[in-house]
């Protein structure tokens, strides 16, 4: 059995570019069994890439990527598929199948990878539309419902084969207030209710920072702050205070890197 102190995605020393980019670089970090956790940072800091890492949609090029004590970039096929069986993802705006009813989009993963009889599918199916309070719109298309709907629509398909590790990408992305406020309650009711280890990426800092038991930030391909909420609220390093409080400048500055205005200007002038 698994040690429920350990954690259960772990980052060792992991390093991975996209051709010659460098995204993450000598990463270690640590996803806790049972909690919520939040990756944050400034755009293109690594957050997306780390859950396809963690997904096994893209393999690290040195360093170690655990899934309960496993290495997710050794795996082969079946035994990548069986890790992701026990993972589920909500895509960053829901990636419904749009011909398939809402219905029918839920009991899409059950389908595919149980042998469940039809009348066992119907009863989960709904008992998880239930759990995000879409019962009611089990048949309908998701052209027919709102994007708040259908985030929570892709959540209910999420959690469908009971995972142990729930990703969200974005999940607060484009919603209305209470959308968002009811996309951030049914992140935290789930994983408290289920017993879920969850990681979401997210840039609505103060969503994030009321669910979220352990925060990490990302920035400049490392991890600038890792632990509970006021642990990274008290950090600082400039990257951290820069994020946390909004500041137009700062390690991630406002203006793109160039020559001083003033020689700018003289190369710039015609010569008289």
């Amino acid at each position: 059995m698994a040690n429920p102190l350990s954690p259960l995605v772990e980052f060792r020393n992991l390093s991975f570019s996209y051709g010659e980019h460098k995204v993450l670089e000598s990463v270690s970090l640590n996803i806790p069994r049972g909690k919520v956790t939040a990756l944050i940072g400034p755009m293109g800091a690594g957050k997306t890439t780390a859950l396809r890492l963690m997904g096994g949609e893209q393999r690290a090029q040195s360093g170690e990527m655990l899934f309960d004590g496993h290495d997710v970039g050794r795996m082969d096929q079946p035994q990548l598929y069986a890790a992701r069986r026990r993972m589920g993802m909500l895509f960053q705006f829901g990636a419904l199948f749009a011909d398939l009813t809402v219905f029918d989009n839920v009991a899409f993963p059950l389908r595919e990878h149980t042998d469940l009889t039809e009348r066992l599918i119907r009863d989960i199916v709904l008992m998880k539309l239930n759990a995000v309070g879409l019962r009611g719109a089990r048949d309908l298309l998701p052209s027919e419902v709102s994007g708040g709907m259908a985030r929570r629509i892709a959540l209910a398909r999420a959690i469908a084969l009971d995972p142990e590790l729930v990703m969200y990408d974005e999940p607060f992305s484009g919603l209305d207030p209470i959308s968002l406020k009811t996309a951030a309650r049914l992140i935290r009711q789930l994983n408290d209710s289920m017993g879920l280890t969850s990681v979401f990426v997210s840039h609505e800092l103060k969503q994030t920072l009321e669910i979220a038991d352990h925060v990490i930030i990302l920035a400049n391909g490392h991890v600038a702050a890792e632990g509970p909420i006021d642990v990274v609220r008290n950090s600082t390093d400039p990257m951290v205070v820069q994020y946390l409080n909004a500041l137009p400048d700062g390690p991630v500055r406002f203006h793109f890197p160039g020559l001083p205005v003033d020689e700018d200007f003289r190369l710039a002038s015609p010569t008289v």
